[in-house]
């Protein structure tokens, strides 16, 4: 069985070698065209290729959020968020956070729908809406390799190498760290599954 992820970031490069099976995807920035996901910082491209990487069978559910920076509205965030929660997904990778509490009843809102639909938030344990019950908090250990998550849900904040580069010329941070932490939930939850069939 596929295990269905929703990605909420800057988008995908579907040609990307470490990306597969992207079901559909939808651009919630102002002005794009929804069927224009389309990655341009590669920053969602990265995460999807460590959700990717853990080697779950998996149906990519992308929601653009950012456009050519890492900033964006809560209204869009709101809106890619209940979108994912529409699609039939297990997960929703949500590497990004923010500490306005003005926010948190919104997202308690749509953390509570997808308790109802059995769906899993992974998002950084830092802020919103990592921090609310009923959300897979993560954090950062870089003594873990990349394909294992701690049983807190801390993980590695690398993503997948670049061929002939070096570490330090890579992308890190904890937005990695909820992606190998959504690889990880999603080749447990589809292992399990093969296990129960």
């Amino acid at each position: 069985m596929s295990v269905g992820v929703a990605i909420i970031d800057s988008g995908v490069h579907p040609a990307h070698p470490h990306v597969r099976d992207i079901a559909a995807g939808r651009s919630f920035v102002p002005g794009e065209e929804p069927e224009e996901y389309l990655d341009y910082l590669g920053h969602g491209t990265a995460v999807a290729g460590a959700v990717c990487e853990k080697g779950a069978p998996l149906r990519l559910y992308i929601a653009k959020v950012f456009q050519r920076r890492l900033v964006t509205s809560i209204e869009v965030l709101l809106a890619a968020l209940d979108w994912s929660l529409e699609q039939p997904v297990q997960i929703v990778n949500l590497s990004l956070a923010t500490t306005n509490e003005a926010h948190r009843a919104a997202f308690a809102t749509r953390v509570a729908t997808a308790a109802e639909r059995g769906i899993q938030i992974v998002s950084p344990k830092l802020g919103l809406p990592g921090s609310l019950p009923g959300v897979v908090g993560v954090t950062i250990d870089d003594t873990l390799p990349r394909d294992r998550c701690s049983a807190e849900f801390a993980a590695c904040g690398w993503p997948r190498p670049i061929p002939g580069q070096p570490q330090e010329r890579n992308l890190y941070g904890i937005s990695f760290a909820v992606a190998n932490v959504t690889g990880c939930l999603a080749r447990d939850l589809a292992q399990k599954h093969e296990t129960a069939s």
